[in-house]
């Protein structure tokens, strides 16, 4: 099952970089919430959509995600029932020419279901990794 979880995740990955809104929003359940790391929540995956689309299109264009830039690489994943897991990972980001943003580096929490067409994410929370 966690092959699953991992795929789920490449694929969030890959819809990130390729700028696809709908692809990224798509591997969520339709009622998900999503907290970015400024603590703005959207509810739904419409929402999602519509946020990442602005941001593929506007500021975010052409960026990548990728692994943490200053933090080691984590991907934690913890089977809470046969259908529901918790995972914690690290990430990173790199701007459109390919320079690494250390400033993006970023622990995320996310919940992930399997519903009856596969997995999706029910949840996500973004934290900027920074040192107290």
């Amino acid at each position: 099952m966690s092959d699953d979880i991992h795929r789920l995740l490449d694929a969030l990955t890959a819809a990130w970089n390729d700028g696809d809104a709908a692809a990224f929003a798509g591997l969520f359940t339709e009622d998900a919430d999503y907290v970015t790391f400024f603590g703005a929540r959207m509810e739904g995956r419409r929402a999602i959509e519509d946020s990442h689309r602005a941001l593929f299109e506007g500021p975010l264009k052409g960026s990548r995600l990728g692994g943490p830039a200053t933090a080691p690489p984590l991907r934690k994943i913890r089977f809470l029932s046969p259908d529901v897991a918790l995972v914690v990972t690290t990430g990173g980001s790199s701007l459109p020419d390919g320079t690494a943003d250390p400033g993006r580096d970023s622990i995320m929490t996310f919940t992930a279901v399997r519903e009856g067409d596969g997995w999706r994410f029910a949840s996500f929370q973004n934290t900027r990794i920074g040192t107290p």
